[in-house]
């Protein structure tokens, strides 16, 4: 590894996945692994460790293999996975429910195009180009 290589340097010149599974250390008690969960899921981090704290209790020893297997196989969260925390929810929505995310792309889609031809259609009109003539006299 040189100097210059840190966690936020894209592998190969590409980002981390943001569809994929990781253990959110920042955010996690012992190695991350129900706060990753929480976060893939769109959950409750309470939520998840209770179900976990729950089914520690039942099952003792297969939710043990099953966290630290996680724990072993899964990756920790890259330091800035996501550019903006509104890239963060848009991935998270399209992993909790994709089709209703795309529905709203494909809404916010057409909206723009809306606009865009409105937009089209006043600059090639007539009127606009009489005012820019007046406005360079």
């Amino acid at each position: 590894m040189t100097a210059n290589h840190n966690a936020n340097t894209p592998v190969n010149g590409r980002r981390p996945s943001p569809n994929r599974l990781y253990r959110d250390r920042q955010n996690g008690f012992v190695l991350g692994v129900c706060a990753g969960i929480a976060e893939y899921f769109g959950m409750q981090r309470w939520l998840v460790r209770m179900m976990v704290f729950v089914s520690l209790l039942i099952f003792t020893v297969p939710t043990l293999i099953l966290y630290f297997g996680f724990a072993l196989f899964v990756p920790a969260a890259p330091e800035q996975l996501y550019e903006t925390p509104e890239e963060g929810k848009f991935w998270q929505g399209v992993r909790v429910d994709p089709s209703r995310k795309f529905s709203e792309l494909r809404h916010r889609f057409r909206e723009l195009e809306i606009r865009l031809r409105k937009m089209e259609a006043y600059v090639t009109s007539d009127g606009y180009r009489v005012r820019r003539e007046i406005d360079e006299l």
